[in-house]
Parts: structure tokens; sequence; C-alpha cells
């Protein structure tokens, strides 16, 4: 007797994916931005990001991967502006060092490596959904809720990400979360309920982020530098 065939075991992660519009105050759509994020059962979870500005003429694509605690783990970022490639690199991040791998046309080939012992709490992909992964690293603070210092590197100290992509850490080291409390919205992807919060990045920009769910789910974001408002209008999948 032949044994029936077994269907294969699903997948163990859980995945959703979603879109962004970025809006200019007073002109409209600008860009947007395409997501899907993967979650494994130990709680890490990737970002992959395709972000188009049709103002500045810049296509940046971003991999980002952080642990259960939130804290980045490795990341790749790709920029092309006007057609041209700027630069791509990869970062990876431990408890105590960061280092990144690149190539970019202003840099050249690049390679940096920087002990940081305090650990390395967020890194700036420019990428939304990286902004609103802030929130996760906040339910897991212990001390002032309302006002507090998260170590963080990016890849670009413009508000639009459009130079590099280098491993910068930032003026002082820290940027700083200011907690504006729980917040239900509505934007066209539906309505959440949401962490709303202020992050202040010394010589970059400062922004607010209503990061909805368990996921923090970037709902809906305003950069006071760039002068525009991003939301989202598309979600599907496996997202809590």
């Amino acid at each position: 007797m032949t044994a029936k065939p077994t269907r294969p075991p699903g997948p163990l992660h859980r995945s959703y994916r979603g879109k962004m519009l970025y809006i200019t105050d007073g002109v409209g759509e600008m860009g947007r931005e395409y997501f899907s994020v993967t979650v494994q059962p130990d709680g890490e979870r990737t970002l992959r990001a395709q972000c188009e500005m049709d103002d500045d003429r810049l296509l940046r694509d971003v991999v980002l991967t952080v642990d259960r605690e939130w804290r980045p783990r490795e990341a790749f970022v790709r920029l092309a502006v006007d057609g041209r490639l700027m630069g791509s690199s990869w970062f990876r991040f431990t408890a105590t060092h960061a280092e990144c791998q690149g190539l970019t046309r202003r840099e050249g080939r690049v390679t940096q490596q920087i002990d940081w012992p305090a650990g390395v709490e967020s890194f700036g992909t420019h990428a939304l959904h990286g902004d609103a992964w802030v929130v996760g690293r906040l339910r897991l603070h212990r001390g002032d809720l309302k006002h507090f210092a998260l170590a963080t590197f990016a890849s670009s100290t413009m508000a639009n990400g459009g130079s590099g992509p280098t491993l910068v850490p930032l003026e002082g080291g820290y940027s700083t979360i200011h907690d504006l409390g729980d917040e239900r919205i509505t934007v066209p992807a539906g309505s959440f309920d949401t962490r709303h919060i202020r992050i202040d990045v010394p010589g970059v920009d400062d922004f607010e982020v209503w990061a909805g769910g368990e996921d923090c789910l970037p709902v809906k974001l305003s950069s006071h530098g760039l002068r525009q408002t991003y939301l989202m209008t598309e979600l599907e999948g496996d997202w809590r």
C-alpha cells in the first residue's frame, strides 16, 4: 500500500506588506515607500523597503534586521540619485560594536569599525518602518518614558538620506525620544491604535511617529525638516 503523500509544513515565520505615501506640504504626493516584513518565531524581524522620492529623484533600497528587543543586527542600503548609483553598504551590529563595508561615489571603498560599549539601540536607514520600530525600544525602557535618549547611528545625516550610505554616529551619539502617549488615528489603510512619539535627531531632523500595534506599524509620520507627512495607504498579511 502506497503511503499518502503529506503536505509540507508551512513557513515558521509570519509576514505582512504595505505601502506609504510621501505628501509634501502644499504640494501633494512626492514619493512612496513599499515595504514587506517577516517575523521569526523568536521575535527577530526583517524589513525590506523600496523608498522613492520624486522631488529629489532618489531611490533607496533597504534591508534591516532587528532582534526580539528591537536592536539592529544587520542592514543593507543601496542609494541612487538621478538614476545613478551613489553607493551601497552592508552594516552589522553587536552588543558592543558596529561595522560597515561599502562602496560609494563620494567616499570610495568604505571600511568602518566603531566600538560602542553601550550597544546600538537604533539604526536610521531612512526607511519609515525603521523609525516606527523605535517604539519597540521605548516599550522596553525602564526609565522616564516621557523623555529618554536612544543610542543611534544612521546611514546618512541628510534629512532625505541622500548621502553615503556610510556608518554615521549622531552628534553626541544619541537621539532624544519624547513619548506623547496613545492615540487612535485613521489613515487610508484603516483605523489603528497607535503610540505617538517625537524623535529629535541631532544634525538630521526632528519628526513625529504614530506606530500601531504589536508590530509597531508605520501608520503615520511627519518630518518637520522636509515638511512632509507620510501615511500608510495599504496593508495586508499577518500583522499584529
